[in-house]
């Protein structure tokens, strides 16, 4: 069993606190990213998992060990890094079984190993070239063959795309995928990619400040954000936010727009939330509607994302998919989806409605 339970855990720099409590358990087998914005305190979390720092306070356990105080390399892990970090000077199987060699493995499992992995990742024909010779798709590969041949119970990844274009991004996100599938370990997947975390994770923590903001599957975490945080983190374009005091199953924009809001939940000051996919453009007599002036239009190629500015000052973008897009400076007239509104409260809280 590769369970990881922490429980409490924090960590200190100095007088600083990183991360406050954490407490989280990962099932045997799944798949988990954690993501937040850079300083969140995700690549931390994942070093303490690691042992590359220690916690100050709390625990950490792996499967039935209390691995809190235990050193790196008896975890049971292995970690692929965002710099590759291999070898110049040894090939590419050299680098991929050194790891074992030191263990003293034996010759023939190494060598089981080291081309069972290749295969896996599909860099077989590259075992004699040396990391200059590769491109960085490759060279993260092979980091990941790496992992692979030592056979941990749990896997952790440290942003390991980063540093690839957008096409081998997918590809390489495509080949993580199969991985786990063909493997069925634990993996622990450090990213501030949205695409990267939605497409991979069986579940995403959402990290801001050090604190765990929610956990969940990234559809649920998607369409119910716990947070305005959340809410506002996965997305892109993000969220829409509009201050606004309700009353009754109105809200009001500080220009005197008034909104329709089906059973709001609260009174007083909010925010509504809105998704760009929950926006279209209408006629100008629709009821409901929010009237505002293009700011500016973007080409995506299969859709175009519009940004408006409504008479409060507020900019929002919805997503377009018509045949005619509007132009700069146009009046227009936006009608959202009255369902889709999320309300949050003043401490930026979202309001769960019947």
């Amino acid at each position: 069993m590769a369970t990881v339970t922490l429980e409490g855990v924090r960590k200190a720099f100095g007088g600083v606190e990183v991360i406050h409590g954490v407490d989280l358990e990962i099932a045997d087998g799944e798949f988990v990213v954690f993501v937040g914005p850079s300083g969140c305190g995700k690549s931390t979390l994942l070093r303490l998992i690691a042992g590359l720092e220690d916690v100050s306070a709390g625990s950490i356990s792996i499967g039935e060990r209390d691995v809190t105080d235990i050193e790196p390399a008896r975890r049971g892990v292995s970690m692929v890094f965002q710099s590759y970090a291999l070898y110049p000077h040894m090939n590419v199987y050299r680098n991929i079984a050194f790891g074992l060699t030191l263990a003293k493995t034996a010759r023939e499992t190494v060598d089981q190993r080291v081309r069972a992995a290749a295969d896996m990742l599909q860099i077989g024909e590259l075992l004699e070239r040396r990391p200059r010779e590769l491109s960085g798709g490759q060279r993260q590969r092979v980091a990941i063959a790496r992992a692979i041949v030592r056979e941990p119970e749990v896997f952790l990844f440290d942003e390991p795309l980063s540093n690839l274009d957008a096409a081998l991004r997918a590809q390489t996100r495509v080949e993580l995928a199969r991985m786990h599938e063909r493997l069925g370990r634990t993996m622990i997947f450090v990213t501030h990619d949205q695409v990267e975390a939605m497409t991979l994770a069986d579940r995403l923590v959402v990290l801001n400040a050090g604190r765990v903001e929610q956990i969940g599957a990234p559809t649920e975490l998607y369409h119910r954000p716990r947070s305005r945080f959340v809410a506002g983190f996965l997305g892109s374009p993000q969220m829409n936010f509009l201050p606004v005091v309700i009353a009754g199953c109105e809200a009001r924009l500080s220009d005197g727009t008034r909104i329709a809001v089906p059973r709001p939940g609260l009174a007083g000051p909010a925010t509504l939330g809105i998704r760009p996919e929950d926006l279209a453009l209408a006629g100008a007599d629709h009821a409901d509607a929010l009237a505002g002036q293009v700011a500016l239009v973007e080409e995506l190629g299969e859709a175009r994302s519009i940004h408006v500015e409504l008479g409060d000052g507020t900019l929002v973008v919805l997503r377009d998919r018509g045949d005619r897009a509007p132009r700069r400076d146009e009046r227009v007239t936006i009608a959202p989806a009255v369902e889709r509104w999320h309300v949050f409260d003043a401490d930026g809280l979202r309001v769960v409605r019947d």
